[in-house]
């Protein structure tokens, strides 16, 4: 039997795209939602958002149990005007303070936390809705979806998403050091890749996407032909 054959097919289909941080995998999620009509889940925004509200709560990072609360009594949403989407925390758009640094490294932080990924498990899956959903994370392939038809793990080397993030902040006018953006996403690559719970790591039936020396729109390509091998 094929894995296409194994889906459960009285759900709506996910593609889910994992993979580190700066590796397009957010950029590439949504071009191919909107190239196909289907929902997206950004889940990293998820763990932002939590990283956020613990912030803005004064709660200390390393008490589980409250981050957890946090996580489990978030009031969000995700609006969508002129293919983008914003973050609503609290009925604010909190969509430019989720991507600042501090936030980025506190959501690694709150990610790596068992109780904080259990209080969300359910919340991203409710996501999965007809006609589809394509799922950006770093464990949607293999512990919120695993029975996606079709997963992607897309990868970079270290090097290269920390240029990509340079220019990233350059162009929205912040200074920030190559090298400093280098040492904090390897940092953030060794949480994300040895943490107790749901490491990022491909799931065992994966296509492993390096993007390093290809295009968006070489990437995407690739994603869509795959979906239409295994989705039609």
């Amino acid at each position: 039997m094929t894995e296409t054959e194994n889906f459960q097919t009285d759900q709506a289909p996910v593609v889910t795209i994992d993979g580190p941080s700066g590796s397009g995998k957010g950029t590439i999620a949504k071009l191919v939602a909107d190239r196909l009509g289907f929902a997206l889940l950004d889940s990293g925004a998820l763990y932002r958002l939590t990283a956020l509200a613990a912030l803005n709560a004064g709660a200390d990072l390393d008490d589980a149990e409250k981050v957890a609360r946090i996580a489990a009594n978030l009031d969000i949403r995700f609006a969508i005007a002129d293919a983008e989407v914003s973050a609503i925390l609290d009925g604010v758009d909190v969509s430019q303070d989720i991507r600042m640094e501090r936030v980025s490294m506190a959501a690694s932080k709150v990610a790596a936390i068992p109780e904080v990924r259990d209080a969300l498990l359910q919340r991203q899956r409710d996501f999965r809705t007809a006609p589809g959903l394509v799922a950006d994370g770093r464990d949607m392939g293999t512990t919120v979806f695993p029975d996606a038809p079709v997963k992607i793990f897309l990868t970079a080397s270290a090097e290269e998403r920390a240029r990509r993030r340079h220019a990233q902040l350059q162009g929205r006018g912040v200074s920030v050091s190559l090298r400093d953006l280098l040492e904090d996403i390897r940092a953030r690559d060794d949480r994300d890749m040895n943490r107790a719970t749901s490491p990022l790591a491909p799931a065992e039936d994966a296509v492993v996407l390096d993007s390093t020396e290809i295009d968006i729109q070489g990437v995407l390509q690739r994603v869509l032909d795959l979906v239409q091998q295994r989705i039609g």
